[in-house]
């Protein structure tokens, strides 16, 4: 990235790191792969795929994407520790000369005085360590000074030149606690800018990363580009810690849309992959985007008002500042019907930009054949749909076998479920059976769920959708579910029948507590790990 001194904006995509750092939003290793492939498409110029010392799965994912998705810069996290440098820069070596290790260490005096008890000089050697360990491995490095925002600015020059001098190619301002207001962050954006020979020269890039408690994440990200960044650092749907990051949609949007007002400036994103990126993201991490988000929102280019839907007849441009197609809104492609074969059903899967094993797609085959004899049309979403429920699987400790329900304004709602339970080496599957009252279907089909495995899961949070279109529309369920850990568990089920997606939602988030479970007692280490996963950029 040396040399860079040009109209282009970089995209950083961290929605793997920060994004998945949203409680409740962890993701498998094959759904972040997915996810990646997807990112590739939109054309991202950097993938944060993860904090690899965390944990041997994470190392794993990193590891994966790396090897796997071609085109971005695959980044790994790291705080300025030996260990976690080395790991970074191990999982993303098969990525070549598109690695890129990302080192971070807090700068701001209350982190300072209170975090870590380190003056500033010693801040800064720690920072020029960790730069030149990195450096020493890969050349593509990134230096993150956490909580800059709330840095001292001469501070924070210091910084930036002894990390440049050092060997970072990048160096990140992150607003890490969502603290700034646009008119002081890109003044200070300019400050560094000034400050700091490489910057201007091209010889270095400013990023920033930016948080939105106030609501201003984007905002903030704009302010740094009209100053002098060339790099944000942004997530689909602006998932992350707390309140979340700066929207990806929303910056590239608003980049292209109000090109003048920013000098021309503009990114390589393929917009029209914005949309399918939004849902897959959505559904994986289990975190649905409200109607009126902003780009990818359902109700984004709805008019309701007679007057505006007067004009857009007219005119599109009189109430629309985008095309929605653009984006990549549109009509739902040529459906399937229960008669398609399994061929077809492959290539349409291929279409849609999946990549698969014969081993996924004839366990997905037979959902959709079971979806095909309950409704008519089979559409894009609901293939969607059946397919991020496939590569969602954790190793299925129960399953649903029978589900019967009797419910009524009258009648006492009561549920019997019949779950199947793998076996253990040539162990034969046991069966049980469990009937419960509730106060609706839903309820009593999860209280004999609970009967049946023995545990007791609080639901924190339940969520229903339609997938596509029509009365016999695919409804899925997401959940979150408090099974006594530090964590709700997130599970996800999908079904024509609104109890039958939620059952099938219910055990997904069991299966995962179990897998955790077992994860975590072989490796006693990663839980302890993933507390550091909270101090980050």
């Amino acid at each position: 990235m040396k040399g860079r001194n040009t109209d282009r904006v970089i995209i950083f995509d961290t929605t793997l790191r920060d994004g998945e750092q949203c409680p409740g939003a962890s993701m498998n290793a094959r759904e972040k792969l997915e996810i990646a492939r997807q990112l590739a498409r939109l054309r991202v110029d950097v993938i944060e795929a993860g904090f690899p010392v965390i944990s041997a799965g994470d190392f794993a994912a990193v590891q994966e994407i790396a090897r796997e998705v071609k085109g971005p810069i695959i980044a790994g996290l790291a705080r300025c520790v030996p260990k976690d440098i080395d790991a970074a820069t191990a999982a993303v070596k098969p990525a070549g000369k598109r690695g890129r290790v990302h080192v971070f260490l807090a700068t701001s005096k209350i982190h300072r005085e209170f975090k870590l008890g380190k003056a500033k000089d010693e801040i800064i050697r720690l920072a020029v360590e960790g730069v030149r360990r990195a450096r020493s491995q890969v050349e593509d490095v990134e230096f993150s000074p956490e909580d800059a925002s709330r840095t001292e600015p001469d501070f924070l020059i210091d910084v930036c030149r002894a990390v440049v001098a050092a060997g970072a190619t990048t160096v990140n301002i992150p607003d890490t606690v969502g603290y700034a207001i646009p008119d002081e962050f890109g003044t200070l954006i300019r400050h560094l800018h000034e400050g700091v020979p490489e910057f201007s020269d091209g010889r270095a890039v400013i990023s920033v990363h930016c948080h939105n408690d106030l609501g201003l994440a984007v905002a903030n990200s704009l302010a740094a580009v009209r100053n002098g960044a060339r790099q944000v650092e942004c997530t689909v749907n602006g998932i992350g810690e707390r309140a979340g990051n700066a929207s990806l949609e929303e910056v590239v949007m608003t980049l292209r849309t109000r090109a003048g007002s920013f000098g021309g400036l503009h990114t390589t994103i393929d917009s029209k992959e914005i949309v399918k990126a939004s849902r897959l993201i959505s559904r994986l991490s289990g975190l649905l985007v409200q109607r009126n988000k902003a780009i990818v929102g359902e109700n984004a280019f709805a008019h309701s008002s007679g007057i505006h839907q007067d004009g857009i007849l007219k005119k599109r441009e009189t109430y629309e500042i985008m095309d929605p197609h653009d984006v990549g809104w549109g009509a739902t492609e040529l459906p399937l019907t229960k008669h398609s074969g399994r061929h077809a059903v492959a290539a349409r899967l291929k279409y849609l930009g999946y990549r698969l094993t014969e081993e996924d797609i004839a366990a997905i085959f037979a959902r959709f054949k079971e979806i095909g004899d309950k409704k008519k049309l089979v559409y894009d979403d609901d293939m969607a749909a059946l397919v991020e429920g496939q590569i969602a699987e954790v190793p299925q400790t129960w399953t649903l076998d029978y589900l019967g329900f009797t419910s009524g304004n009258t009648t006492i709602p009561t549920a019997t479920v019949r779950l199947a339970r793998s076996g253990s080496g040539k162990a034969e599957a046991t069966v049980a059976q469990e009937a419960s009252t509730g106060d609706g279907p839903v309820h009593a089909t999860l209280r004999a769920i609970d009967r049946i495995t023995g545990l007791t899961g609080e639901l924190a949070d339940y969520t229903l959708r339609a997938v596509s279109q029509g009365k016999d529309a695919l409804g899925e369920v997401a959940v979150k579910v408090n099974f006594g850990g530090d964590e709700p568990v997130s599970g996800r089920g999908s079904s024509t029948d609104i109890v039958e997606a939620s059952a099938r939602a219910y055990l997904n988030a069991v299966n995962r507590h179990f897998f955790t479970a077992d994860v975590r007692r072989r490796r006693p280490t990663a839980a302890a790990g993933r507390a550091e996963k909270r101090s980050s950029p």
